[in-house]
């Protein structure tokens, strides 16, 4: 239910794809191996450079280019087949289809290797690497070019699709150089940053210029990018972002551009996120996030003076399917305020916190139900294994009533209706049949073909369920009054006004 999404009215946010490429070059025949230093590698700078040279001498030798080999399959439709005789039979033979299996002598065509380049970084002196996911997605070869020209084969550790990461790993009988990730909490709007990586095909390129966002959110759940307007491109994808001390801040991932050229809005996964999904990748070959078992919301300021709240804080709980949340006795219309014992402002800050909590530990969860405080104890699941359902409801549907209320025209839903509205049997609740465009329910977003489950957190079957509610709140001085919609059978909250 969370939704905090970039808007992009022109431009498209593109992740910075690997680059394809048909020949790599005698450069990449090398097989030497010359290693660097062990140490850490780490540089300091003022705050106004005079220039990035020492930085980038520095952290050069950890900096690395990512080589990929895919097998294409051939396609698979048919060549057009025309009649005896016609011009467009020699046409075809003439110049057979690129797209087309078939050869100019008829023969099927062959699988094919396509090959595309990426960036990445090493972050141990064993070995280990990390890049974007999709740098390496479907590779049935990986294999990595250092600094110094040397290469080396990978191999695949794990992947996490969700923040886009992925780490492999190298065999050496010799120390490699590597770099520390950094504290991107830390990193302030306006401070200089350093990104590296293989641009265009472009071996070991730098670029420099400042943080100028954090916290952007794109398309995942998990999403924590740092916005920066150093010119990353393609090639840049899973190459580093350094602070001026020569920490990794983050991974270079997408840009915000109209044509797929940089334009100075980029985008680097903060490193704070990254450490986390890494060390789990290394420990495991996979993620293991913490699991609560509910749907969450955002709280507008209307729906906080419609349920009493003192603030627009906290995650507004749309849904409790089967798991830990419902085992502890968290409910549809309780507000999460505290999480393991932290305040939760928002619904993206409960879903961050609770994806780094560990697996099967028992945390404390402070709600808002009715007006008070309840702590509940409940033993996170993890998220990647965990199985939903759908609650169905057990009472008998009201008798089917109509009427109009604040511009909609409302029935009681019954099974028939139900399933033509892709809810379970038994459901409850009162279909809009109808709604004025010109009323505030349609300003707020309600539609034909909603189901209102609850108003004012109660449940309602009938109209009079729902006049009694907008009653209660008009009694009690509120200027709206709390619903609890279901469209194509996912739940939302929104406050509706009563004037």
């Amino acid at each position: 239910m969370h939704n905090d999404r970039l808007s992009l009215p022109t431009p498209t946010v593109h992740k910075i794809r690997r680059l394809t490429t048909g020949v790599l070059g005698a450069a990449l025949l090398s097989t030497a191996l010359a290693f660097g230093p062990v140490a850490p590698l780490t540089a300091m700078a003022g705050p106004t450079p005079d220039g990035f040279a020492d930085l980038v001498q520095k952290v050069s030798p950890a900096v690395v280019m990512i080589t990929t080999t895919q097998t294409v399959e051939a396609p698979t439709q048919a060549q057009p087949i025309f009649p005896d005789g016609s011009p467009f039979s020699d046409l075809f033979k003439d110049f057979p289809f690129q797209n087309m299996p078939g050869g100019e002598d008829g023969s099927p065509r062959q699988p094919r290797h396509a090959q595309a380049l990426g960036s990445g970084f090493v972050i141990s002196e064993d070995g280990y690497i990390v890049t974007n996911n999709h740098v390496i997605e479907n590779a049935d070869k990986i294999q990595i070019k250092f600094y110094d020209g040397s290469l080396l084969d990978a191999k695949l550790i794990g992947t996490d699709k969700k923040t886009d990461i992925a780490l492999l790993k190298v065999k050496t009988d010799k120390p490699l150089p590597f770099i520390n990730f950094g504290d991107s909490d830390k990193a302030r709007v306006g401070d200089w940053v350093l990104a590296m990586g293989n641009p265009l095909g472009q071996d070991f390129s730098a670029s420099a210029g400042i943080i100028s966002a954090r916290n952007r959110e794109l398309s995942g759940t998990y999403d924590d990018y740092l916005q920066t307007d150093a010119a990353i491109n393609q090639g840049n994808s899973g190459g580093p972002l350094f602070n001026m001390n020569g920490e990794v801040i983050g991974v270079n991932t997408a840009i915000l551009s109209p044509n797929g050229g940089s334009i100075g809005i980029g985008f680097s996964m903060a490193s704070n996120v990254v450490k986390k999904v890494t060390d789990q990748l290394k420990e495991f070959g996979e993620t293991r996030r913490g699991w609560l078992g509910v749907k969450i919301q955002e709280i507008t300021p209307d729906m906080a003076e419609a349920m009493n709240l003192p603030k627009a804080e906290g995650a507004l709980v749309s849904e409790v399917p089967d798991g830990p949340a419902k085992d502890a006795g968290i409910k549809a219309g309780d507000v999460i305020t505290s999480f393991d014992g932290s305040p939760v402002k928002s619904s993206r800050d409960l879903v961050k916190r609770v994806a780094d909590a560990p697996v099967e530990q028992k945390v404390r969860v402070t709600v808002m139900r009715d007006g008070k405080e309840q702590t509940l104890l409940v033993t996170l699941g993890r998220r990647e294994t965990a199985e939903t359902g759908s609650d169905k409801g057990t009472d008998k549907p009201a008798p089917s009533q109509k009427d109009q209320v604040l511009g909609m025209q409302l029935e009681s839903l019954t099974d028939e209706t139900a399933a033509q509205l892709g809810m379970p049997a038994g459901s409850t609740g009162l279909v809009v049949a109808d709604i004025d465009e010109n009323s505030t329910a349609f300003d707020k977003g309600l539609r034909q073909g909603d189901v209102i489950v609850e108003a004012g957190q109660k449940p309602v079957t009938a109209v009079a369920d729902l006049n009694a509610q907008i009653k209660a709140a008009k009694d009690g001085g509120r200027k709206s009054v709390l619903l609890l919609v279901r469209r194509e059978n996912e739940p939302r909250f929104l406050a509706l006004p009563l004037d």
